[in-house]
């Protein structure tokens, strides 16, 4: 079945999440020969190349959504369905021919203040009725939806997780492979520097977990917003050398880097079903999470993100042994799911 599709979203660097799925998704369409192009909706900026696109500003993607080629949009939003995004997903709606999909994959936002006032009649219910599907990353969204006026037959739950199974870097660089060979255990957590992270309270945990295992590292992936705070945190802590902060990383080098170490952590305030979480499952490396309801079997769970219960915790896991049963599953049937979704479109506008 013929098509082109564009993708507009967070694309990497960095990658997160829903960089993940944009990725995934590309990929598989490249491989059935489909054309897939890309529109970066973040702040960073380099020449357009490949077929991915970097807008400066707004006059900018409205001209690319008139004159790029695409039978398929697919707009991603993570975080807050913001007015600036809203606008995005409104202006792709009104492409004339083009069939319009939009996963919404912020985890926390139906149990936050701006998705308990969600209904039919306001700006955000408008606009995501106006597309032709609509994914839910988990059972939570595709409720949010339903309060917002969205039709039952454009609603569809599809998980955004997946883990290529040839995407892991051979080695890891000289900094990162360094630290893991000078510590251990290796205690590994990937995510963005943000408040809902919670990744100071790892830092803080830490020096508790260095007096029963000395040896101990934390090895934090990501970037964002605290990177410079986080960065002073560490230089002022008299285990300094037990933290490396790598900032962003590739993902095939994120990919080698968890499944090297002996412990992954996601604490987090609010969460959907993290991608990364995932993949230290299939690593077969034990992972400590906050219990958000939606975690995969096979989780260390802690109620909430509080110095003592993670402390318990890592203690336990490190004193049980590290080992854990690797995980088959690589998720790769959801973005299968996604083309499935595409080619229901194209049949439909064919129809």
């Amino acid at each position: 079945m013929s098509m082109r599709v564009l993708l507009l979203g967070p694309y990497p660097p960095p990658h997160g999440g829903v960089q993940t799925n944009l990725v995934a998704i590309r990929r598989l369409l490249f491989s059935r020969g489909i054309p897939c192009s890309v529109i970066n909706l973040t702040r960073f900026r380099k020449e357009a190349a490949d077929d991915i696109y970097y807008p400066k500003n707004a006059l900018e993607l409205l001209w690319m959504l008139v004159r790029l080629k695409y039978d398929i949009l697919h707009l991603h939003i993570g975080g807050n369905l913001t007015t600036r995004l809203l606008l995005v997903g409104l202006a792709s709606t009104l492409m004339p021919g083009r069939k319009t999909v939009l996963t919404f994959h912020s985890g926390g936002y139906p149990t936050s203040e701006a998705g308990a006032s969600a209904a039919r009649a306001t700006f955000r219910g408008f606009v995501l009725r106006r597309f032709d599907r609509l994914i839910g990353v988990n059972q939570e969204l595709t409720q949010l939806y339903r309060k917002f006026g969205v039709e039952e037959t454009k609603i569809r739950l599809i998980f955004p997780h997946a883990v290529i199974r040839d995407s892991f870097a051979p080695s890891l660089p000289d900094q990162m492979a360094g630290f893991m060979e000078a510590h251990k255990p290796n205690i590994l957590t990937v995510s963005g520097l943000e408040p809902e992270y919670e990744v100071p309270l790892q830092i803080d945990v830490l020096g508790s977990i260095i007096d029963r295992f000395p040896g101990a590292g934390l090895m934090i992936v990501g970037t964002g917003s605290l990177e410079e705070k986080i960065r002073k945190e560490i230089e002022n802590k008299s285990y300094a050398e037990h933290i490396l902060l790598c900032g962003a990383v590739p993902h095939a080098i994120t990919l080698r880097a968890i499944s090297e170490c002996d412990l992954f952590l996601r604490t987090t305030q609010y969460d959907g079903d993290s991608i990364s979480v995932r993949e230290a499952l299939y690593s077969g490396v034990p992972v400590i999470a906050t219990d958000n309801g939606m975690r995969p079997q096979g989780i260390h769970l802690i109620p909430r993100p509080e110095p003592e219960s993670l402390k318990r915790a890592i203690e336990e896991v490190l004193n049980n042994g590290t080992a854990a049963q690797a995980v088959a599953e690589t998720g790769e049937r959801n973005i299968e799911e996604v083309l499935e979704l595409y080619q229901e479109l194209i049949s439909e506008s064919k129809g």
